[in-house]
């Protein structure tokens, strides 16, 4: 549904205001869309035509219960695509659409200059159309239930991949052309002096490590991967029993998950970023005076905060303004680390004026992890009250347990490396020599809940049809957890690395 006239004025000038704040754009497309058609969007992922399962309708089901019942409303969505495509909500007043549009601008600018999202498909659109298509073909050959139940199973190991793998090369595909060895019997070219003398003067000795590295070869062969996998959607593809559909299917699935990793790696930058030039863009642009309460209420409500939860706009706004103040008064460099006087400190302030300039630096180069870990301050968590709480199992309620600075940056960079998930790789396709798939948890902090971990067995047994067995850490024990397609069974026991 293309904008209707007022809105499209209201759009332009946006777009206008956003290239005058120097944000770097892709096209972006707004449609005007009803609660209802949001919220089907929202719950594909943001895309209009996806493949058909179960969980798309679960999830919109869920959306409208939430709107009906007023616990959220969608206000915008957004996808990362060459045109960007945005939707707007038919039934809002004029101070949201602007409030939305200029969110979305500095959405665009993000996706467009972020290091993170230099490697997504800026054609997703027409992408996940194409899979949709394909995958519903393959419904009408193999029937809905087979297909279904195969992509409830890829589905459970699509946060299983390999997060650093667009930006590290783990693998060399390109195999190097190198001299094999001589065959047993004859005589290799040896480089040194005398070398070539060695066969005739000790030829068991000679022979027998011939033999000796010809078995390690084989043994190598029967090994496999050669490096531990952390991309188990990837060796599945690579290394399980699977039919062409079926191995087309994880291929198209592993493509979509590897598209919205960097949207879970940037939320709170992305978020922050956007919040950021929708203030700027309505506070000295945009808004007019009758405007001011409405966007106040709205721009309130999409920063609040509820116990227990990180809200991304709020943080990812509040630190980068307190990163373009730092760089403005010249608050970094080793003078301003050196300074012990707090007065001298509080004082501080060179008229650097680089505070804008360092914040798109800041946009490009960094994700949430690097964010924080870079830019979070004892004088932010201070001023924006931060603490770490727990459960206090003698008082039975959950307390402040800290507010110690290194505990509380610690404790959120936890939660946001791997997305606060588990880390597991593949470490041995053919274990002990049975066909056996080996997996093994890396002890990051991060413990495995039992019950997600033995649907998750279950579901690479059935792609795997072979039994699965995971190494990790209980009570300090090492274990292995065997599932054999039948019933679980584990015992103490470690691997070699």
């Amino acid at each position: 549904m293309s904008l209707p006239a007022h809105l499209d004025a209201i759009h332009q000038k946006i777009r206008v205001y956003a290239e005058e704040f120097g944000l770097d754009t892709y096209q972006t497309v707004f449609e005007c869309i009803s609660y209802d058609q949001m919220n089907m969007i929202a719950s594909y992922g943001g895309f209009p035509t996806r493949y058909p399962h179960w969980k798309f309708g679960m999830e919109y089901e869920q959306l409208s219960k939430h709107q009906e019942y007023g616990l959220s409303k969608i206000y915008e969505l957004v996808i990362n695509n060459d045109p960007c495509y945005a939707y707007l909500l038919a039934a809002n007043p004029d101070v949201d659409q602007k409030l939305v549009m200029a969110h979305v601008y500095g959405h665009n600018d993000f996706f467009k200059n972020n290091f993170s999202f230099a490697h997504t498909d800026r054609k997703m659109m027409d992408t996940t159309a194409n899979h949709a298509t394909k995958i519903r073909r393959y419904i009408d050959r193999y029937g809905i239930d087979r297909v279904e139940s195969f992509i409830d199973k890829a589905l459970s190991i699509e946060n299983l991949i390999d997060r650093q793998l667009p930006y590290i090369k783990r693998r060399d595909l390109e195999k190097a052309t190198t001299e094999r060895d001589a065959p047993m019997g004859e005589v290799p070219v040896l480089p040194t002096d005398r070398e070539y003398m060695r066969p005739y003067i000790n030829p068991d000795e000679f022979v027998e490590a011939q033999k000796k590295k010809m078995e390690e070869e084989r043994d190598k062969e029967r090994k496999f991967p050669e490096h531990p996998e952390r991309d188990v959607m990837l060796f599945m593809m690579e290394h399980a029993p699977l039919e062409n559909w079926e191995r087309d299917i994880l291929g198209m699935l592993r493509e979509e998950a590897y598209y919205f990793l960097p949207q879970g790696q940037t939320k709170i930058m992305n978020e922050g970023w956007a919040s950021y030039w929708h203030t700027t863009i309505m506070t000295q642009r945009a808004m007019d005076d009758s405007e001011v309460l409405d966007y106040a209420d709205r721009h309130a409500g999409t920063m609040g905060v509820q116990p227990g939860r990180i809200n991304p706009y709020k943080l990812g706004l509040e630190l980068f303004r307190d990163i373009e103040e730092r760089w403005n008064k010249g608050q970094f460099g080793k003078e301003w680390e050196d300074c012990d006087d707090l007065q001298g400190r509080r004082a501080w302030d060179t008229q650097a004026g680089l505070g804008r300039e360092k914040i798109f630096d800041v946009r490009r180069h960094y994700n949430d992890v690097t964010f924080i870990d870079a830019f979070l301050t004892p004088e932010f968590a201070h001023e924006q009250k931060m603490f770490n709480y727990d459960f206090n199992k003698k008082s039975g309620s959950w307390e402040i347990m800290t507010r110690e600075f290194q505990a509380i940056k610690a404790k959120l960079l936890e939660s946001l490396t791997n997305f606060g998930q588990p880390f597991v790789q593949i470490v041995d396709g053919n274990f002990e020599n049975k066909g056996e798939l080996l997996i093994r948890h890396i002890d990051e902090g991060v413990d495995l809940r039992d019950d997600y971990m033995r649907d998750t067995m279950r579901h690479i047994f059935g792609l795997w049809s072979r039994p699965i067995v995971l190494a990790t850490c209980r009570e300090k024990r090492e274990i292995l957890i065997k599932f054999d397609g039948a019933e679980f069974s584990e015992k103490e026991g470690t691997i070699d690395t």
